[in-house]
């Protein structure tokens, strides 16, 4: 299925409580869910059964979920705990050993996304990454594959001269000027560009003047209007929350128009600010 709603839940750092809360965000609308094959952050096993446990008692079928996780190289790994494939293995063949073992542990055939946690130490490690998730994707496999936490547009042009990157999914926030090159090039270039920390590492931009009248005029919290802010910019936010009010909330966001006679000239204000 299409990511139907412009919003997605992360699951990083819920540890136990991953099963409880995935269910949550998925009983209170969303519908697309981010994990990754790395326990040090993520139990993608537990989004697993809470895939099972919405399928048997809720009636939520596989197919109308958007489900995207992805490949952490041993950089990344907590090498103490389990990993999803053999570190000692050429990498091509840890990406397919990983994406397996996703496919097992969320109980499906397929995903929706798949992509690198993050680039690896050489562009020619990137490359065999890459390779790897474009034979999982002619295998069908995987529908889209795309990149995280990449802040160099020379990385997605490399990847995008052998295939076109699908997904990034970075860190949108003041600490690094909302990551203003990567989201134009990804913009510009059709790629679903994916935000984290948007709101934990932005709030200079929670606190602003605009997005406080914005959410008064229209009957929202700060936190929301950010998100709304985000998806007219053409952005995919991460919600990570655990109160079920705020989960009603994001999902129904996207579909709240903003309130007010100079919501165009606010909008205009809001991007001068982070393009500052």
């Amino acid at each position: 299925m299409s990511l139907s709603k412009k919003i997605i839940y992360g699951t990083a750092w819920k540890k136990e409580q991953t099963t409880s809360l995935v269910l949550k965000a998925v009983l209170n609308g969303f519908r697309a869910i981010d994990t990754a094959g790395q326990l040090k952050h993520y139990r993608e096993d537990l989004v697993g059964e809470a895939l099972l446990e919405l399928k048997e008692k809720h009636n939520v079928n596989r197919e109308s979920l958007w489900l995207q996780t992805k490949y952490t190289s041993i950089n990344g790994q907590d090498t103490a705990k389990p990993l999803p494939y053999n570190p000692s293995d050429p990498i091509s063949a840890q990406v397919v050993s990983s994406c397996q073992t996703s496919l097992i542990n969320l109980h499906t055939t397929y995903l929706d996304s798949y992509i690198l946690h993050s680039p690896l130490p050489t562009l020619e490690q990137t490359l065999e990454a890459w390779q790897a998730l474009m034979k999982l994707q002619d295998e069908g496999k995987v529908k889209l594959i795309g990149v995280s936490n990449t802040y160099d547009v020379k990385v997605l042009v490399a990847l995008s001269k052998v295939r076109k990157v699908q997904v990034v999914q970075n860190r949108w926030y003041e600490g690094n000027q909302w990551d203003q090159k990567v989201f134009n090039y990804c913009k510009e270039s059709g790629i679903m560009y994916q935000s984290f920390w948007t709101l934990t590492g932005s709030p200079t931009l929670l606190q602003n003047p605009v997005i406080r009248e914005l959410a008064q005029k229209s009957g929202l919290s700060e936190a929301t209007t950010v998100y709304k802010f985000a998806q007219l910019e053409g952005i995919v936010p991460l919600s990570g929350t655990k109160r079920e009010e705020n989960m009603l909330q994001d999902v129904a966001v996207e579909d709240i128009p903003f309130e007010g006679e100079d919501v165009e000239k606010q909008i205009q204000q809001l991007k001068a600010f982070i393009a500052a």
